[in-house]
């Protein structure tokens, strides 16, 4: 039986154990928290899927909107894929447990989304993430009860065991016993999210810093698309963070606004007509950028009732953590950090440049390109996680023929633990948080939604001045036990992150810069980074080698 180690508790994670489980193997769930606490539960909007053929929407229809809302650097097969498998998906999910809004006739309703020629997007209120996990607990714990998953919590990916391009487990920190602990398998899949804290604050959840991605990274794992992030057009600011206010206001009719001399301008419907305000988010967002007007969005025409049947979700959100009647007042709202398209690069069947190694979900780019729909990213990480599964199932057991002994790790453990023991040991006046804290102000300045070179070049100065001091400062193990080691990862993404920046000369999608300001034929092709000995190698995927 092939043992499967999956990173990650969210909905990919989730989905990724349970169809590994189902088609036999062995899977191992690992997370820092359980499920109920994952970046999933915050998506709120819905999923994707062509449902009924009996309408103007078709599987073709989807294709060509994502591949044209993601200014076509995906690949058309993978994009083919997910467009495909999503009305599977969709019937996966009911049979699963998760309950979808539905119409008098008994039919899945379906919303309109940003950038979506027809309505597609099915829902549950505005609490489709929160649904899904919980169906999806739910089943992990059925199988788990028949021994055929393993859910493990309170442990931190350290680093993962890849010897001569192969993996073969990798390291943990056991926050129960305040060590370090291998755990090994014939296959490894990374479902641990997107970068959020790395910028402050974001949308996302805490939890999510882009450490894996870095560690990677930093052990010769290929990145993608890094340049390509999504700012949600309508967020909410609170103390603690950006609190998301769904597209399905802006999807149940919501118009965005500025004031004028008291009169309001309904930019988005006076540069881009009826449908202005479910415009792709990277337009959406750049163009609320560009007004330099505080921006509202109302919805209360729709009624207390209305609302209260369609996204009682948001309506609770505003009035909780602003105090805000939306049935009676206007939203103010601001663009954010939401979504990033790039990730670990993978290929058709998920897995990276490492053998064995896997990646699904936000951590990995492959769907979205310049740009995601709203109601692509739970579809993509479900799709992702049986792709995956389906690639395992048709490997058999290659991975065992060749698996090393633990002795052949043992070494790399202890000079791991001595490292950690003496991060720790520091007595510098300076606390980690601060370089974290300085590093979310560097970035948001010099990669927002509008960049140019010279406050890229910025950047990656402030990050190269911030590694060169990550061994002096002082990391305080009760403020959060992962934070001895997080930090010179997280620095080697941040750069990564503004190397491909700075190297893609256009404008396409999410990257957005003032200096060059077209979008051009010759960069329509994926970037790719990678990590040498301290160097960071560039390059177009013009030969599509990670969409084969």
């Amino acid at each position: 039986m092939e043992k499967v180690l999956i990173i990650g508790s969210g909905i990919a994670g989730l989905s990724a154990a349970i169809e590994c489980a189902e088609k036999g193997m062995e899977a191992i769930l690992v997370s820092p928290f359980p499920s109920e606490r994952s970046q999933s539960v915050l998506a709120a909007g819905g999923i994707n899927a062509v449902l009924y053929e009996d309408g103007e929407d078709s599987i073709d229809s989807h294709v060509e909107d994502t591949l044209k809302g993601g200014l076509f650097i995906a690949g058309e097969n993978a994009v083919r894929g997910l467009c495909v498998d999503a009305p599977r998906i969709i019937r996966w999910l009911e049979r699963k447990g998760t309950v979808f809004t539905t119409k008098e006739n008994g039919r899945i309703d379906q919303r309109a989304f940003g950038g979506q020629s027809h309505k597609r997007t099915c829902y549950c209120g505005s609490a489709t993430g929160k649904q899904i996990v919980t169906a999806l607990v739910m089943e992990a714990r059925r199988l788990e009860g028949m021994g055929r998953i393993k859910r493990i919590f309170w442990m931190d990916f350290y680093k993962a065991l890849i010897r001569d391009g192969k993996c073969y487990g990798a390291i943990f920190y056991n926050e129960s016993h305040a060590d370090l602990e291998i755990l090994r398998a014939d296959y490894v899949i990374f479902a641990t999210g997107g970068q959020n804290t790395m910028f402050g604050k974001t949308t996302g959840s805490t939890l999510c810093d882009g450490y894996a991605q870095g560690k990677l990274f930093m052990q010769g794992v290929e990145l993608k698309n890094l340049e390509f992030i999504q700012f949600h057009p309508t967020t909410l600011e609170t103390a603690q963070k950006r609190l998301l206010v769904s597209e399905a206001v802006r999807g149940e009719g919501g118009r965005l606004y500025y004031l004028e001399n008291g009169k309001r301008v309904y930019f988005m419907e006076e540069l881009y007509g009826e449908k202005g305000n479910l415009m792709p988010r990277d337009v959406v967002s750049k163009t609320m950028d560009q007004t330099g007007q505080e921006i509202f969005l109302d919805i209360s025409f729709l009624g207390k009732k209305e609302i209260l049947r369609r996204i009682p979700e948001v309506y609770e959100l505003c009035l909780k953590y602003r105090g805000i009647d939306i049935s009676e007042e206007s939203i103010p709202v601001s663009p954010s950090i939401h979504f990033f398209m790039g990730g670990i690069a993978v290929k058709n069947n998920h897995e990276t440049n490492i053998s064995r190694l896997y990646a699904i979900g936000e951590c990995a780019s492959i769907y979205h390109g310049a740009n995601r729909l709203g109601g692509n990213s739970l579809l993509a990480a479900i799709h992702g996680a049986r792709v995956v599964a389906a690639d395992l199932e048709g490997a058999g057991a290659a991975a065992k023929t060749d698996s090393l002994p633990d002795a052949a790790f043992e070494k790399e453990l202890e000079e791991e633990r001595t490292s950690l023991n003496q991060r720790w040991a520091s007595e510098s006046t300076f606390p980690v948080k601060y370089i974290k804290d300085m590093l979310a102000e560097s970035l948001r300045s010099d990669l927002g939604i509008l960049r140019e070179e010279a406050k890229l070049r910025n950047g990656m100065e402030d990050v190269s001045y911030f590694m060169s001091v990550q061994d002096k400062i002082r990391y305080d193990r009760s403020e959060m036990a992962f934070l001895g080691f997080s930090v010179p990862s997280i620095l080697a993404l941040a750069k990564a992150v503004l190397v491909c920046a700075d190297f893609r000369k256009e404008s396409r999608g999410a990257h957005v810069r003032s200096d060059y300001p077209d979008r051009k034929k010759e960069w329509e092709a994926a970037t790719i980074i990678s990590h040498d000995q301290g160097a960071y190698r560039t390059r177009l995927d013009m030969e599509r080698e990670y969409e084969s």
